[in-house]
């Protein structure tokens, strides 16, 4: 045993003790060195020496994806800064990453892996281990994982859409990105070798598929025993720092091809074809990008096209309610009275603060009624019923697109391994307990009653800081309660301004703008801090796999972001303006600021310009955010690389000063888009350009990622996937969930249900006094009489009353002074609240059946798929089976010769 490697064998269980105690447990390391170096499935038998990777000099190829001989290809590559040229102070711990390092080199080995090493052509510190699966390797882990492979060429015939010509404009080249060959698949068995369709030994495992296996290796290979527990994995090695990276290779430069022959320069074509700026409007070559990045990815961007491609019909439908409302506004007869001189000009309106407001006119809010006529219209209500139905026909339409992707990317029956546990769970199984199942002992990190305290701690936590977020929206309404007596102080209406800014400034505009934009900072600002705090919750949780980790993680931070983006909103529309009482009789918040109310014309605007600021502001940060972090980061990379010019840079160079893509990888892109649905679809009823707002962002996000893919990220190590994963019930919520707020919204944030009650009931007899239905008379009905003489002293203005007028108007359904019942709801309020409710259950009713009916006719799985999955079924088992049978027939046949040949034998007639 040579120098190196005895010092290897040396303290690989006792991290903890100091290194002049190792010598003195050289024979029992050396005992326990046969159980860490364990060969998996015993692909080789066990080793007691340490091997090493072959190490050689780059030879100025820098487009080479191969090792030193130009045969074997690189799968992979570790990364990790020579130990003898760190600079930290510890020399013990130097010496003990490195003995974890080479235990775990020498154990990829015993698996069958080849390693080589080169050094960095940039920085001397840095070491490149590359990894070579070899053929028996890729066979035999492809049995394991249950990997699909080609069996024989698909002969289903297919028949071509009549719209083919037309989307053939809107497609990839065919000639610059080849169709990829259909083939009917089978999980992969060694001993049916001859069945599967193998032309080339070296093409038959693709790339993708090639790294997917080593990562599965990579994440299952020990490197120490400790206390019993064994410490595996890369992610481990990653976390603790003794490798710095690990990523599969891209194939080129996005900038040029390749200028190896080898090579399929497929991440050229992918930034040229799929993410340059130029193909905005171009569809996806879906099954190139899954091809390279692997299904996971490919979902991703097959939902997300998919959700733009819907976005256009609710997008023109949308601008469509947009554009009937600019039309009638002009037609709009209760704002058309607010700008009257002769009505509108006529009522003074009471203050709507304490003391330091005035008394204003109603023609201060003409051009808010005018901008209100187009969003409260009746193309509001017919654009909510319709989204109610498109977001069903969506996510029904999404189920079949994605059965139909299930079957061509061979994930139907795609079966999950059993997960690699975390290492941060791995490392603190310190307590043993009794498996129900395999009756055997097993280390978990904690104690039932230790899994409850935690449990509660976190629930707990989570509920805090979701108080602290309805906090924050305290604080916003605080703010304009607060702020709204300072602009009725400054931008204080006189009954006879005429000024043209008095018409667009007022008090409420200015507080309402400003409240929005306050909003959106608050927003941005604690969505940083949740994120950490989800983080944090969720590692303290530590759940045991990775799956449970994002599904945990999901749900929290969808909960806090749905809080932090949606009450402000949610505030808006169902709770500002509704409980204010009237002016001799206000309510106050906190016993202190009174409570706010809505315009004339009700909040419904005031929402509008919420959502335009949020949703706006939101898409243009993110999409900012997402471009310059990575290309910043990879600049200051670039130009801190000492002499990068002057040298040849290797490919696995150029890829390791790539940002990192982060462990949970496409999550922040599926929650981006999940709250983005979510604003198209529950509050959609106020602000119908969401749709198309919501599908520009749409278009370029999808470039972006693209780009971010393809330039600015190491390549990601493909994974596969059947669906969206845990984001699918969270849409479907969200569905259900926008169909109530849309009907509430028109109900009680709009000004449609009391318009309608008044021109069926109101205008005319016995309540109205004209003589057929009517809209003239609506402002002066449902604006309340309120004696100025009844304000109490601690409301009463301090601007005095100009006129001889001793009644102000308020906004409210309420009998008049001097009536029996002065001040409280009359009949109109009561049939307008009837009317409201019947409209909320009518509304949501009809649009649940037609939900039932869309999802019971739409099956999940189209009759076309279901034909070819059963067809794919039954060639591959027959053919699988014919070849055992020919199998079979081959060796009985030759038994049955040996078998004839020696009854012949014995009963043949003896020679004369």
């Amino acid at each position: 045993m040579n120098v190196e490697n005895q010092d290897v064998l040396l303290d690989l269980e006792g991290e903890e003790e100091e290194e002049e105690d190792d010598d003195n447990d050289d024979g029992e390391i050396v005992l326990e060195l046969n159980q860490v170096i364990i060969p998996t499935y015993g692909t080789v038998p066990e080793q007691q020496s340490l091997h090493t990777p072959e190490w050689v000099d780059f030879d100025d190829k820098p487009d080479s994806l191969f090792f030193k001989d130009g045969q074997r290809r690189i799968d992979f590559v570790l990364v990790y800064e020579d130990e003898s040229k760190k600079m930290t102070h510890k020399r013990s711990n130097r010496k003990k990453q490195k003995r974890k390092r080479q235990v775990y080199e020498s154990n990829l080995i015993n698996n069958g892996l080849q390693l080589e090493a080169t050094r960095s052509v940039l920085d001397e510190k840095l070491i490149f281990l590359k990894v070579h699966a070899p053929w028996e390797v890729l066979c035999t882990y492809a049995e394991v994982m249950h990997i699909k492979l080609p069996l024989q060429h698909n002969d289903l015939k297919t028949r071509e859409s009549a719209f083919n010509w037309f989307s053939r404009l809107f497609r990839v080249d065919e000639n610059i990105i080849k169709p990829e060959q259909e083939f009917f698949t089978a999980p992969f068995q060694k001993e049916l070798l001859s069945s599967f369709y193998i032309q080339d030994k070296d093409a038959f495992f693709n790339p993708a598929t090639r790294s997917r296996i080593v990562h599965f290796i990579l994440s299952r290979v020990e490197y120490a025993t400790k206390n019993n527990v064994k410490k595996f994995g890369i992610n481990k090695l990653l976390d603790t720092g003794i490798y710095k990276a690990a990523f599969p290779l891209h194939d080129s430069s996005f900038r040029h091809p390749s200028a190896d022959p080898n090579c399929p320069s497929e991440r050229y074509l992918l930034y040229r074809e799929w993410a340059h700026p130029k193909n905005i409007f171009k569809m996806q070559p879906l099954d190139f990008i899954r091809k390279y990045y692997g299904e996971k990815i490919g979902i991703y961007f097959a939902w997300l096209g998919f959700y733009t491609n819907m976005l256009t019909v609710a997008a023109v439908v949308g601008v469509g309610c947009f554009l009937y409302g600019c039309l009638t506004k002009d037609n709009c007869t209760w704002s058309q009275e607010v700008c009257d001189p002769n009505i509108g000009g006529n009522i003074i309106m009471c203050p709507q603060c304490d003391k330091v407001c005035t008394y204003w006119n109603l023609t201060i809010t003409c051009e808010s009624s005018k901008k209100l006529c187009i969003f409260d219209s009746f193309g509001t209500l017919v654009f909510a019923v319709f989204m109610g139905i498109w977001v069903t026909f969506f996510l029904e339409f999404w189920k079949r697109r994605q059965a139909e992707l299930e079957y061509e990317w061979d994930t139907v029956e795609y079966l999950e391994q059993e997960e690699q546990v975390r290492p941060e769970y791995e490392a603190r199984c310190t307590h043993t307990v009794m498996n129900e199942i395999t009756q055997q002992e097993e280390h978990v990190p904690y104690t039932a009653w230790g899994k409850c305290v935690r449990m509660t701690f976190c629930t707990s936590a989570i509920f805090f800081w979701i108080l602290l977020i309805i906090a924050s929206v305290v604080g916003i309404i605080v703010y304009r309660l607060s702020v709204f007596l300072v602009f009725s102080a400054t931008l204080s209406q006189h009954i006879s301004g005429t000024e043209t800014i008095r018409k667009y400034l007022t008090p409420q505009t200015a507080t309402s703008v400003t409240a929005s934009l306050i909003s959106f900072v608050v927003i941005m600002i604690l969505n940083i801090i949740y994120e950490k705090v989800a983080i944090l919750i969720t590692d303290f949780e530590l759940p045991r796999t990775q799956t449970d980790y994002e599904n945990s993680l999901t749900t929290k931070m969808f909960l806090f972001q749905f809080v932090n983006y949606y009450s402000s909103c949610f505030y808006i529309a169902f709770f500002k303006g509704k409980f204010v009482g009237h002016p001799g009789s206000p309510v106050y918040w906190l016993g202190k600021y009174r409570n706010e109310e809505c315009d004339p014309g009700g909040c419904l605007l005031e929402l509008t310009t919420q959502l335009a600021i949020i949703v706006g502001g939101k898409a243009i940060w993110n999409n900012v955010q997402e471009v310059l972090l990575p290309l910043v980061k990879n600049l200051i990379g670039r130009y801190s690389a000492a002499a990068r010019s002057e040298k040849v840079v290797p490919r696995w160079e150029h890829d390791y000063h790539l940002q990192p893509i982060g462990k949970l990888g496409l999550f922040y892109e599926y929650l981006e888009m999940v709250i983005q649905f979510g604003f198209v679809t529950l509050f959609v009823a106020s602000f119908p350009l969401a749709p198309l707002l919501a599908l520009i962002n749409n278009l370029l996000e999808i470039r972006l990622d693209a780009w971010k893919l393809t330039t600015q990220f190491r390549r990601m190590v493909p994974q596969k996937a059947q669906d969206i994963g845990a984001w699918q019930p969270i849409l479907q919520g969200i569905a259900i969930l926008a169909v109530v707020t849309n009907a509430m919204i028109i109900a009680f944030t709009s000004d449609m249900i009391p318009r309608l009650v008044y021109y069926w009931s109101f205008s005319v007899p016995p309540y109205g006094s004209h003589s057929s239905h009517t809209m003239k008379g609506y402002i002066n009905s449902t604006l309340s009489v309120f004696n100025i003489s009844d304000f109490k002293n601690a409301s009463k203005p301090f601007s005095p009353w100009f006129g001889t007028h001793t009644t102000c108007r308020y906004r409210d359904l309420r009998y008049p002074p001097g009536h029996q019942h002065q001040y409280e709801h009359n009949i109109y309020y009561w049939h307008v609240i009837a009317a409201k409710l019947a409209f909320i259950i009518v509304m949501e009713h009809v649009i649940y059946f037609v939900k039932f009916i869309i999802s019971y006719v739409i099956p999940d799985v189209s009759q076309k798929t279901k034909s070819k999955v059963k067809r794919e079924k039954y060639l591959t088992q027959k053919l699988l089976h014919e070849n055992d049978l020919k199998g079979m027939k081959k060796n009985m046949g030759k038994i049955a010769e040996k078998i004839i040949k020696g009854a012949d034998s014995t009963f043949r007639p003896k020679e004369e």
